[in-house]
């Protein structure tokens, strides 16, 4: 799973109390390039879901810190939205949380010969995430092979 960049790590302590004000929960923090421009996306969660109104809140009170504090070099974009349906699992909290659901891990390499998987989540211990298969097989990855993991979308 992706680490933390230097830009991130500047943001989180900025960041932190403006979410907590809020009663809110910080799913994922990411500063990309796409094309030529560089976004900060902050995604936000609440139970029963965030509104505009929360993800406004949010990206005006950081807006604010973060022109006042200035850490971030080069000129980007701020979007605060919702994790979606296909939230995806970060955190140790997170696996926990959404233990027994339904979820997607893609990996860096294949395993048996795929990189997408599939199956109800066992839970996230030492470093290893365990989910079954819908044939009941347990499988396990190392969090260090794991690309991504989210939530199913099933219809």
């Amino acid at each position: 799973m992706a680490k933390i960049s230097n830009t991130e790590k500047k943001i989180m302590p900025i960041l932190e109390p403006i979410i907590a004000e809020r009663n809110l929960e910080l799913v994922d923090l990411e500063f990309v390039k796409e094309g030529a421009n560089w976004y900060l996306r902050i995604y936000i969660d609440k139970e029963g879901g965030v509104d505009i109104d929360d993800c406004e809140g949010v990206s005006r009170a950081l807006e604010a810190k973060l022109d006042a504090e200035d850490p971030i070099e080069q000129a980007y974009i701020l979007e605060v939205s919702s994790p979606g349906i296909d939230r995806p699992l970060k955190k140790a909290a997170d696996f926990e949380k959404y233990r027994g659901e339904i979820i997607d891990i893609k990996l860096y390499k294949a395993f048996e010969g795929q990189k997408q998987f599939q199956g109800k989540l066992l839970g996230l211990e030492n470093e290893v995430i365990s989910i079954e298969d819908d044939n009941n097989k347990v499988i396990a990855f190392e969090q260090k092979d794991v690309a991504s993991v989210r939530l199913a979308v099933i219809f």
